[in-house]
């Protein structure tokens, strides 16, 4: 009875010391403390390794910038030697140009017989003018010489008669000298009706309107009906021979670089063909306000080649050694020509170049270019001084 006692005494005071419920509230608060303490560095773990993902490998704004420029042809073009042309423009019109007028005293003009664009011969008739009184003249002219014919004959027939009776003492000497007198005078006046006739046929010959020399029939400036006057004034334009030439503009320098002799292709606007001619004459004077000089290419006939038209001309000078670009390389504005080259930084700068000529190949670059550069090939009038794009190197031009 009284061990009972003890042990339930003993046993109140050892639970009297100790409770499940607190003794589980600090499990978990130590628990939840934990969790939170892993959520936390896993948090922070999480967030260090985005920062190392995202920032370990950022581009710097330079290296952006590079990765995103565009990508560009170039060609380095080196120097190759070629044969040196000058291009040039100027108008086609005929090498020896004759306008024909009406040579004669004038008239009316009864009729025409060619028409522009036609073959005409030395000699050949061109117009006629009304001739109705030089021919009463001319008519008048032959009655005259005919008279006079009449009365030379006279005369001498009457020095003949004479003669005969002079050795019978009928006829004294100074009636001899009458007669011959006669005769001479007679002879005289059918000289001059003779040239007064050749006279009037003259000028009724010049009353036709006739080509000076062979040649093309370029301009017709007169109708029937008409009525034209003797002088200057042209009525017909004829290139002789059809020979025809280009005026071609040429700066100072390129007139220095060519001679006469040289050959030059000329192609006529509107027309993909062209004509090979040669230089005949440079112009000994340059314009001053213009600093240009004329060049005379003389040209063979072809329908194409019209008078007053545009043409371009190609004139060989020599050979040269120069980068050759293609045509697409090349840029002009208001300040000249001028190319894009792309720098070691990537970046695009302007060079400003002088061409000299253009042939199959390209176009020579006489100035402004070593060759060594990188030098855009197209796409040029899309860019800009200072932008920076990514050089991509093409074949270079075979030279």
């Amino acid at each position: 009875m009284n061990y009972d006692t003890k042990i339930d005494a003993a046993s109140g005071a050892e639970d009297s010391s100790y409770n499940p419920l607190v003794a589980g509230d600090a499990e978990d608060r130590a628990s939840s403390r934990r969790m939170w303490i892993i959520g936390a560095v896993a948090a922070v773990l999480m967030i260090g390794l985005w920062f190392m993902l995202h920032h370990k490998g950022a581009p710097t704004p330079e290296t952006s910038t590079i990765a995103q420029a565009p990508v560009v042809t170039v060609i380095a073009p080196g120097r190759s030697t070629v044969a040196g042309q000058i291009t040039a423009t100027g108008t086609l019109g005929a090498r020896r140009e004759l306008p024909v007028g009406s040579v004669g005293e004038g008239g009316q003009v009864v009729e025409v017989r060619v028409e522009p664009g036609q073959w005409v011969r030395q000699g050949q008739i061109l117009a006629v003018i009304d001739r109705s009184v030089q021919s009463q003249q001319e008519a008048g002219s032959a009655a005259q010489t005919r008279v006079a014919q009449a009365d030379a004959r006279l005369a001498q027939a009457n020095l003949d008669r004479a003669l005969k009776l002079v050795e019978r003492g009928f006829i004294s000497k100074a009636d001899i000298d009458r007669l011959t007198a006669t005769r001479d005078a007679a002879n005289a006046r059918v000289g001059l009706a003779r040239a007064q006739l050749g006279e009037m046929q003259a000028r009724v010959r010049r009353l036709n309107i006739v080509a000076p020399a062979d040649g093309l029939l370029l301009e017709r400036m007169v109708e029937p009906g008409q009525v034209v006057a003797g002088g200057n004034t042209p009525l017909f334009r004829i290139a002789k021979g059809g020979e025809m030439e280009l005026l071609a503009r040429l700066t100072e320098d390129d007139l220095a670089a060519i001679s006469t002799g040289v050959s030059a292709q000329v192609t006529p606007a509107g027309s993909g063909k062209s004509f090979t001619g040669q230089v005949w004459q440079i112009s000994p004077v340059i314009d001053p306000q213009t600093r240009q000089g004329i060049a005379r290419i003389a040209l063979a006939y072809a329908p194409e080649l019209r008078p007053g038209g545009f043409g371009n001309a190609t004139i060989a000078a020599g050979s040269v050694v120069a980068p050759l670009l293609p045509e697409s390389a090349v840029l002009s504005d208001s300040k000249g020509s001028y190319v894009f080259i792309v720098e070691k930084n990537g970046k695009v700068a302007r060079r400003d170049v002088k061409t000299g000529g253009l042939n199959d190949r390209g176009i020579i670059v006489i100035s402004g270019l070593s060759g060594d550069e990188q030098v855009v090939q197209r796409a040029g009038a899309f860019l800009s001084p200072g932008e920076t794009v990514k050089p991509k190197l093409s074949a270079q031009p075979k030279g």
